[in-house]
């Protein structure tokens, strides 16, 4: 049995988010599904995995109300549920930036394909001459496992801190062309809207994030493999689970050489976490 797993996301304005909530708890309860969904009334966010006809199915419902049509993903594929249960949830923000002012749903932030940004990073800039600089605005955690050559890290713990720690890196950014990127697309489209509005020229967000890149491109240019928000913990290029596990007792991703050290105890420990 294979299981479609699929993220996706869309800034849009929900005013009837106790309704929705029960509409799709509903509709992924009778397809069998499980993870996690996000509403605000900026928009939706959500990570799922069932089988592929239940799937498509209720996407293809949640398509039929007239704010999510359209709506895209970034598919990949497992041979377990990597999810334990489904949620439903209602936040503040579908991905917290704590900047209010930065309204995605006021218009798109500025994308770049996949395809494109390889062809970019082939030639060394971008089609106007200009260098191209890639800003990661994932978790430090998340970037340990794997990111774009030669990209800025920006060394955050929760996407919060990004507006600051950008502010800081402006001097080196200033008149070069810079591609934001994270996991799916949504922290990179905010981090675009917030660096248009402090004055930031020639910034894009890569379209789709890593996981559409790797499913357009595969591992070009790209060191390592991405953390995913499931029990496959991270992904290779070619969009497989690349043998990490999490520890049970101190939450740290666990790389596949760790797991042969004998304070990797499943479900009690890891080295980690007994240093």
């Amino acid at each position: 049995m294979r299981f479609l797993n699929v993220s996706a996301y869309r800034f849009v304005e929900l005013d009837d988010l106790l309704a929705l909530r029960e509409r799709l708890r509903a509709a992924c309860s009778a397809a069998g599904l499980k993870g996690t969904v996000l509403l605000a009334p900026e928009g939706i966010n959500l990570f799922l995995a069932g089988l592929p006809e239940s799937l498509n199915a209720m996407l293809d419902g949640l398509r039929e109300d007239a704010r999510f049509a359209g709506l895209a993903v970034k598919e990949s594929w497992s041979g377990e549920q990597p999810f334990n249960r489904m949620l439903v949830k209602l936040k503040k923000e579908i991905i917290t930036m704590k900047k209010p002012q930065v309204r995605p749903i006021g218009g798109r932030a500025p994308a770049v394909a996949a395809q494109q940004l390889k062809r970019w990073l082939d030639a060394g800039h971008d089609d106007a001459g200009r260098e191209v600089v890639m800003v990661d605005t994932r978790n430090a955690f998340e970037i340990d496992i794997g990111t774009f050559e030669g990209a800025i890290n920006p060394e955050i713990t929760t996407f919060g801190e990004f507006p600051e720690r950008v502010d800081r890196l402006a001097p080196m950014l200033r008149g070069k062309t810079v591609v934001t990127f994270c996991t799916g697309g949504i922290r990179c489209e905010k981090a675009v809207l917030y660096m248009q509005e402090r004055g930031f020229d020639n910034v894009f967000q890569l379209d789709g994030g890593i996981l559409k890149y790797f499913e357009t491109i595969g591992g070009s240019h790209y060191q390592g493999d991405c953390f995913v928000f499931d029990r496959r913990v991270a992904l290779t290029p070619a969009l497989e689970a690349a043998g990490y596990a999490e520890c049970f007792n101190c939450r740290a991703v666990v790389a596949p050489e760790e797991l042969r050290s004998p304070h990797y105890v499943v479900g009690k420990s890891c080295p980690q976490c007994v240093v």
